[in-house]
């Protein structure tokens, strides 16, 4: 019961504390690093409420330290699954039926706990588990769920004030109600952000969820549900499980009362959920929602009226901050034929002055991609690329796992504009640059569109206004987040909503009102006060 129209208003972004020299929030960070690394953590499910463990304990180790053990996570089955789903189910009906300003105020509380106690800690977990310099992650872990939080109980707040209008003698109404039966999250390793927001965005709007993130993310999500736990979530709203993808996907999506997935992670993947979700159909109560973002191919346009260092920090920052494991990374570049050769100059000056190694060191500004998995990938791209006739390396290239995953910075010039890493995601540090004909560039804007089937960011950079507009009316379908003389990385909750169409997802915009219509299902009411009680109409009589 509500007794009161409760405000909750625009808040301002969380802001990014510098870790400069002597600062306090740099000492606490490197007392937080050293406790974690101290002990060896003993991570369960969370399911229920209740710490689950079993018999199949798996070792974290730091992607730029494999020789250190972090802790053992317990990974789980399919019977865990099931007992998520059972949980989630089991609480739906009182977590629902709560007053929205208590449900609102759990998040509030969990955003003020990591922007505070908790910030060490969350910034500590994810540099040492998911290898991220001190800037990376307090730009993800600690500022953008902070974020999350606070703007997505402001835009539930909005949505659930759009009313309809009432004609005489009647009130009309909409209620906005939770999707009925379980949500099913699915988080990557990359952003903690995002496995953060993924299943609290759709518990938020009153959904149960079952939440499986990668496996190398354990040690910051398990952080991050630690935090909703003493922030008040009650037991069973959202339920966290180290199961494989497929298992995963046996259970819930088979499930009569699956009603949706919230979905961060590769393209095929992704395909393949939906594929199985529609062919499930008449087994489901209702329609799921299928939201997702997948992968990028993203660009970076260069106008030959481009200034170079404009178009040099643009790319060194775009392509190589978080290793490239972004998927808004800069990962293709055109570079007009007049600007190339002082490009590459600074681009090859900028990759030789990187400093790589532990983020415990906050001198680096490079540290080792996310697992072997990865690291042999992206090594198999650059080998090729050393020896194709159709590619030249312009710097870096070296591959080292002797102490973690370590992938120096690469820009590779393509000679042909459809070389394979021009086209396919990469999900490294890795920039392709193909030199076009400086007078070609509205033929060049097409190449750009028609070469990769991704949509997700990109980026034009010019002084010449004309350029820019034409740009941006070529490239319109291109990218979902588009940037006009910036890296096409660093979209804010609450500035620029984040999402792409085309191979690259739904589009549904996380960081906006936009993504929270998904996790809800409006029902209108109507109320009449006087009834009629006779059913002819007054055209029926005659004079």
């Amino acid at each position: 019961m509500s007794f009161g129209t409760f405000s909750y208003p625009m808040p301002v972004n969380e802001p990014v504390l510098s870790y400069a020299p002597d600062s306090p929030e740099k000492k606490r960070l490197k007392e937080v690093l050293a406790e974690l690394k101290s002990q060896t953590a003993d991570i369960p499910m969370y399911i229920g409420g209740q710490e689950v463990r079993t018999s199949n304990k798996r070792a974290i180790h730091p992607p730029h330290e494999t020789a250190h053990t972090l802790g053992y996570f317990h990974a789980g089955e399919e019977k865990h699954v099931k007992m998520a789903v059972e949980a989630a189910l089991a609480a739906k009906e009182k977590w629902a039926a709560m007053s929205w300003e208590n449900r609102a105020n759990i998040f509030l509380k969990a955003a003020d706990l990591i922007a505070t106690k908790y910030r060490p800690y969350m910034n500590g977990t994810t540099m040492l588990g998911q290898s991220k310099n001190a800037f990376q992650a307090e730009i993800d872990s600690a500022c953008e769920i902070v974020d999350f939080l606070r703007f997505n109980v402001h835009f539930l707040s909005e949505i659930y004030k759009q009313q309809p209008i009432s004609g005489p003698g009647m009130h009309n109404r909409l209620e906005y109600r939770p999707l009925e039966g379980f949500v099913l999250a699915v988080t990557p390793f990359n952003f903690t952000a995002i496995g953060g927001n993924l299943p609290t965005s759709a518990a938020m709007c009153g959904n149960v969820v079952v939440w499986k993130c990668a496996n190398t993310q354990v040690y910051s999500a398990s952080m991050f549900m630690r935090i909703m736990m003493e922030a008040g979530l009650p037991d069973g709203v959202i339920n966290l499980v180290y199961v494989d993808g497929p298992t995963v996907g046996k259970v819930c999506f088979n499930h009569r009362d699956f009603a949706g997935v919230h979905f961060t992670g590769s393209t095929g993947v992704f395909n393949n959920m939906w594929e199985t979700i529609g062919k499930n159909m008449p087994n489901y109560r209702s329609y799921p929602r299928i939201v997702g973002e997948t992968g990028g191919k993203d660009f970076v346009m260069v106008h030959k009226s481009a200034d170079p260092d404009v178009v040099a920090t643009a790319l060194l920052r775009g392509a190589f901050e978080y290793q490239g494991q972004k998927c808004s990374a800069a990962s293709r570049a055109y570079i007009p034929s007049n600007l190339a050769a002082a490009v590459k100059k600074k681009l090859v000056a900028g990759v030789k002055s990187f400093k790589m190694g532990s983020p415990e060191d906050f001198t680096n500004f490079i540290n080792a991609v996310i697992d072997e998995k990865s690291f042999n990938n992206i090594k198999r791209y650059i080998d090729n690329a050393r020896k194709s006739p159709q590619a030249e390396i312009w710097a870096g290239g070296t591959c080292d796992s002797k102490k973690g995953w370590f992938v120096e910075p690469t820009v590779i010039q393509a000679k042909d504009p459809r070389y394979v890493t021009m086209c396919e995601e990469i999900f490294g540090p890795v920039l392709t640059v193909y030199v076009y004909p400086a007078g070609s560039f509205e033929k060049t804007l097409e190449l750009l569109d028609n070469t990769s089937p991704y949509a997700l960011t990109g980026s034009i950079i010019a002084q010449d206004r004309a350029a820019v507009e034409l740009a941006t009316q070529k490239l319109r379908n291109a990218a979902g987040n588009f940037y006009i003389n910036d890296k096409p990385t660093g979209a804010v909750v609450g500035q620029q909503p984040f999402g792409g169409a085309r191979a690259s997802g739904t589009n549904d915009k996380a960081g906006s009102i936009l993504n929270l219509y998904r996790w809800l299902s409006a029902r209108t009411i109507k109320e009449t006060f006087n009834p009629p009680v006779d059913y002819r109409y007054p055209f029926l009589a005659e004079e």
